[in-house]
């Protein structure tokens, strides 16, 4: 009874090695200056009906949203988020949608304007939660609208525009926007642990949305 054998077998020459660690540094170069662009997409569509604000986002980036909206043609601005899960009992909000609608009035958006939808509250899948809870809100008020402008913060942007296309069309017809972030370079986001942060976990992030089925 043999336990052992000669067997030949295929390997790479010093040559295929340099060149298989050349393809690969130049992958990882590809993925590290592009990822970032890829996740942070804004693709508005043009005369949208309303423009829907995430509500959980920053102060400078509800000042950009701010902004679209007074240079667009948009009839109305929701603003839409969970419940605050910090400083709730301090707070006389209690959810980020209220936060963000109060403060874009602070802001100047006038406050006939803007429509408060607070999502479903759920632990995790918030966004998809969020998106629901606007579509029945929409649905409820038999309101005109065809199309939508999300506004979300940077990296965060590929996902939820995923997820909001899979629930709203082809009813409603979904654009993306992401605000700049002030946080980190993003041209460079590999250089802070910011930037690293949240690009890398929303990286993640958006291949578990494409795996989900986020219809309703």
């Amino acid at each position: 009874m043999r336990l052992i054998q000669r067997q030949e077998i295929w390997t790479l020459t010093a040559q295929g090695w340099a060149l298989l660690l050349a393809f690969l540094a130049a992958t990882i170069f590809f993925v590290i200056h592009n990822l970032y662009p890829f996740l942070a997409v804004t693709y508005p569509i043009k005369s949208a009906d309303a423009l829907v604000i995430d509500g959980w986002i920053s102060d400078y980036a509800l000042e950009q949203a701010a902004a679209e909206f007074q240079a667009g043609s948009y009839r109305q601005i929701f603003t839409i988020g969970s419940k605050i899960e910090q400083g709730f009992y301090l707070s006389e909000y209690n959810n980020f949608a209220e936060i963000a609608a109060n403060t874009l009035s602070k802001l100047g958006v006038p406050e006939e304007k803007l429509i408060v939808v607070p999502a479903f509250n759920v632990v995790r899948d918030r966004t998809n939660a969020s998106a629901l809870a606007l579509l029945q809100y929409i649905s409820d008020k038999n309101l005109p609208i065809e199309s939508i402008n999300l506004f979300t913060t940077d990296a965060h942007a590929r996902r939820s525009w995923l997820i909001f296309k899979k629930i709203f069309t082809p009813k409603i017809q979904v654009g993306i926007i992401s605000a700049k972030p002030q946080d980190y370079d993003p041209q460079k986001w590999w250089n802070s642990s910011q930037g690293v942060r949240v690009v890398m976990s929303e990286a993640i992030a958006y291949i578990y949305a494409i795996l989900i089925n986020w219809q309703l």
